[in-house]
């Protein structure tokens, strides 16, 4: 009865708590629970794999969302199922952006990113694909890092900003979101720029 008043959207908050609950298996390096979480991460997709194959226009099937991520994943990787030549895997994420930006046809570097993420992730990922665009958007830093900090060094300055944050009443995800809405509207500044036809001497 339950599963049949289920609809893709009711069963967003499970596909979260899963992948969640994936990662905490990973940090805690216990593998029976990766085991068992990779299973419920793929009954989350079988289920609205299956609820997907009634839909009255737009139907598909698990054999269909397979065949998709392996057509994906070989246009990808033509360094392995092509001639094309790489010397880093630097290079592999490189040609792999590209071919994303060309095979959805993005002009901007905002499109795909979930803008719903939480902030952290949100922000990083716009940094990233600012870099990896060539963009030249410069960003203010109050707080400069030292060369040669490590990850461990670099969270625990993270969690002293937040508990700086904590302690005088302020919101570090909505400032941090606020701040990357801040940034995309820089970025769409950029690419109106780059558009903008070159006005005549």
């Amino acid at each position: 009865m339950w599963d049949a008043e289920q609809t893709h959207e009711t069963l967003l908050k499970y596909l979260l708590e899963e992948s969640y609950e994936y990662i905490e298996a990973v940090e805690d390096q216990d593998r029976v629970a990766m085991q068992e979480e990779l299973g419920d991460l793929l009954l989350q997709v079988y289920f609205h794999s299956r609820m997907a194959e009634e839909h009255p226009n737009q139907p598909f099937t698990i054999e269909d969302v397979a065949e998709t991520v392996a057509d994906k994943l070989i246009r990808r990787h033509p360094h392995v199922f092509g001639d094309v030549k790489v010397s880093s895997s630097a290079e592999v994420l490189e040609n792999w952006e590209a071919l994303k930006a060309e095979e959805k046809g993005r002009t901007s570097a905002t499109e795909g990113v979930p803008l719903g993420q939480p902030a952290l992730a949100l922000a990083s990922k716009l940094l990233y694909r600012a870099e990896k665009f060539n963009y030249d958007i410069p960003v203010e830093h109050p707080v400069t890092i030292e060369p040669g900090i490590n990850e461990d060094q670099l969270g625990q300055l993270l969690f002293g900003i937040l508990d700086q944050a904590v302690a005088r009443g302020l919101d570090a995800e909505s400032a941090l979101r606020s701040a990357t809405k801040g940034y995309i509207d820089r970025i769409y500044s950029f690419e109106a720029a780059q558009t903008a036809p070159k006005s005549k001497p």
